[in-house]
């Protein structure tokens, strides 16, 4: 059984659906604080030929409070006129509009939930069978932080492998998961390509990007390239 814990990001990069698609339980981190200059409730997408910046709007968002203590604000409608602007031309965009629609009008408040849920609504349409758990339902031991809360919460939900973004290297210790009989996993995506409206490819992109110029065949395809390390 493997496991991965992650903050909640609003529609992030394809390399996030493929640690979501690679392990058995996915454990959304919503009981850490909030982080303005990440991507939480920011992405980017590809807008007349290059990368835009969306920002879904918060309620009196604070790094002082827990990702689950803020609510989602009101540009619900502006981010689906911006998106309709960037793909209405796309190739997939009448199968995958209605989608992008319903994850964004959740009438859901609370920011972790109206994440969770959007990343919930997206595996069911790339038929990605991962279980989803938030963080804060995990029984843990007070107190802990960084790598020590990951592996506690791994240890709680019985998980022996642990798979984390390839950017956590310099964050985790192998042999301290080791120690907990745990084996420690990275995963690096692998360079690929596809058409885009545009000269050239810009990668690194929201996954509505990924969805609105490949079938989910394709989209399926690529959730398998990378290595773990």
């Amino acid at each position: 059984m493997s496991c991965a814990v992650m903050q909640p990001y609003f529609l992030p990069y394809i390399g996030y659906w493929q640690l979501i698609n690679a392990v058995d339980t996915f454990v959304i981190f919503d009981d850490v604080n909030y982080f303005k200059k990440g991507f939480i409730n920011r992405n980017s997408i590809l807008l007349n030929g290059e990368p835009f910046n969306f920002t879904l709007e918060l309620v009196k968002a604070s790094q002082n409070k827990l990702i689950n203590e803020i609510e989602v604000g009101n540009n619900k409608e502006k981010i689906l006129k911006i998106i309709t602007s960037a793909y209405m031309k796309a190739p997939y965009y009448n199968d995958v509009y209605p989608l992008i629609e319903k994850i964004v009008l959740n009438d859901e408040k609370n920011l972790a939930v109206y994440i969770g849920d959007s990343l919930q609504e997206v595996a069911v349409y790339l038929e990605i069978n991962t279980r989803y758990i938030y963080s804060s339902q995990v029984s843990q031991t007070p107190g802990l932080k960084a790598q020590d809360k990951i592996i506690d919460i791994c240890l709680n939900l019985n998980q022996k492998s642990y798979i984390n973004a390839i950017g956590g290297q310099e964050l985790y210790s192998k042999q301290r998961f080791r120690e907990k009989r745990i084996k420690l996993s990275f995963l690096e995506t692998e360079q690929f390509s596809y058409t885009q409206n545009n000269e050239g490819f810009i990668s690194n992109l929201s996954m509505i990007d990924v969805l609105m110029f490949n079938s989910k065949l394709q989209v399926k395809e690529m959730l398998e390239l990378y290595n773990l390390k």
